[in-house]
């Protein structure tokens, strides 16, 4: 099945209804899939092998991702957000590639891209090109997406038009939303959220209103303009909206579903987040690129489960389970192994494996990582409870070996982040000659509070084992994070080791 095929069924369903609200542009699924049909023959004309797109998203973004499958090549969204340098050298990966840039980003493409072609050129020649179309095959690339980079080089990620559409008709209902309901999207162009965003919400029948640039106050704004009823958003975005929503000033009564993830989100941020909002359902997705985004989902069911289960303190193990990423969706396996590959069982830690045909794991110029039997390793440490909750302790490269012990980072963030003076906390290791690592918590605290660093080492102690006490608490004003907001640890760890 092709991505392009997803286009035609929502087309079969509601051709006027209104799909994408960008800024001034509202377009109907007709004229979306006209605009498709001439952006294929445009790109088909210039005869290249492979789509690039360098902007901050909104209607580019469904325009291209569809018009590119139609013309039967692949799409490669690329962050913007890079130096030149760092948005040339990954075009330059990318296989005889027509640009399609932004103006303000222009001159930040150098002669890296042998064809070039504004975004508002290509939006005005898709309007009157000679439309084009051809059919892919299921196992075809249909996205190339390139890993954060935040532990080592970008990968090529290599997404199949099969695991793309396998993904999306295995977590979503065909045409199932409401003739109101609305999605705001401000999850960057570049990152799988925001193609499965694209993919998903069409599908579903939902009117995409894209917010490209985050902001806290507009967001509000957005919601209530537009009757938004579904939004996703990371953890950074989730603070700053909680920050508005307290003055009290705003009420979202059409939010139904309010989607986080990206990376862990503290407990007390949530908890605020639910009483806040206490009519809408909120989920938090847990994915990866190489799997065509999420793989295991905490449901609104299960987040009132547990915030129940934590306000009544009768059950502990109900409780822990708000800060647990759920449990997989239709066609997605889990295994936990330990460093040996023995396949652990509840309430053991290792590392996740995962299986299912949404997932690719495969890279350009590597190939496929998947092992014998089809699992995917993806570095990120977890553990399963008995119910089938998978908790992520993070990735294994961030893992603190202090006098031979391994430390997550994840059990003492958990643990500091419920201290009331405490607003945010990353915990890294550094070198140290005696014990290897020494563990430092790196803190945000709360407005208008100087926390005690002894008081903070204390805290950790009286719940975790003296060995997990972090050896140092320094603080910052906000902790170094990307686009979706995941913490920028290697950034950390040089601000506290600058002379290496």
């Amino acid at each position: 099945m092709s991505i392009s095929l997803l286009l035609e069924m929502a087309l079969s369903g509601d051709p006027d209804r209104v799909a994408v609200v960008s800024g001034d542009v509202r377009l109907t699924t007709q004229e979306l899939s006209d605009l498709a049909d001439g952006g294929a023959g445009v790109i088909a004309e210039s005869g290249c092998e492979h789509v690039a797109y360098v902007g901050a998203g909104g209607v580019m973004l469904p325009l291209l991702l569809f018009a590119s499958a139609r013309a039967g090549r692949t799409f490669t969204p690329i962050n913007y957000r890079l130096s030149g340098d760092g948005i040339q050298a990954l075009i330059e990966r990318l296989p005889a590639a027509l640009v399609v840039v932004e103006a303000r980003y222009r001159e930040m493409i150098g002669s890296a891209g042998k064809q070039l072609m504004d975004s508002d050129d290509f939006l005005a020649a898709a309007r009157t090109a000679e439309p084009a179309a051809e059919f892919p095959d299921p196992d075809d690339v249909g996205v190339v997406l390139f890993t954060s980079g935040t532990t080592s080089k970008p990968k090529a990620v290599e997404l199949t038009h099969n695991n793309l559409t396998t993904y999306i008709t295995g977590t979503v209902e065909f045409a199932a939303a409401e003739e109101s309901d609305a999605a705001l999207i401000c999850v960057p162009p570049y990152h799988i959220a925001g193609v499965s965003a694209a993919l998903s919400n069409l599908y579903a029948g939902r009117k995409m209103v894209y917010l490209n640039n985050f902001d806290a106050r507009e967001w509000v704004r957005l919601i209530q303009d537009e009757g938004v009823t579904s939004a996703t958003v990371v953890p950074t975005m989730l603070d700053r909206i909680v920050t508005v929503l307290e003055t009290g000033e705003h009420a979202l009564p059409t939010l139904r579903n309010l989607a986080y993830g990206g990376s862990k989100v503290g407990l007390p941020l949530v908890r605020k987040a639910l009483e806040l909002l206490p009519d809408a359902g909120f989920v938090n997705a847990y994915g990866l690129t190489e799997t065509s985004s999420t793989i295991a989902m905490l449901t609104p069911d299960d987040h009132r489960a547990a915030h129940a289960a934590a306000n009544a303190g009768t059950d502990p193990a109900a409780a822990k389970r708000l800060g647990s990423v759920g449990r997989p969706v239709p066609g997605i396996e889990l295994q936990i192994r330990d460093e040996d590959g023995t396949v652990l069982g509840p309430g053991e830690t290792g590392e996740l494996y995962v299986r299912g045909e949404q997932v690719s794991g495969t890279y350009t110029g590597i190939g496929s990582v998947l092992d014998e039997q089809g699992w995917f390793p993806t570095r990120d440490i977890a553990t399963v409870d008995e119910e089938g909750f998978l908790f992520i302790g993070g990735r294994s490269d961030d893992t603190i070996i202090r006098g031979g012990e391994n430390i997550a980072p994840a059990e003492l963030e958990d643990v500091l982040v419920e201290h009331p003076h405490v607003h945010e906390v990353a915990v890294v290791g550094t070198d140290d000659p005696q014990w290897g690592h020494a563990i430092v918590a790196v803190v945000v605290p709360v407005a208008g509070i100087t926390p005690d660093p002894e008081e903070l080492r204390e805290h950790v102690r009286k719940s975790l084992r003296g060995s997990r006490t972090p050896d140092r608490v320094v603080f910052r004003d906000e902790l170094p994070t990307n686009a979706t907001g995941k913490i920028l640890r290697r950034e950390i760890v040089a601000s506290l080791n600058p002379d290496k």
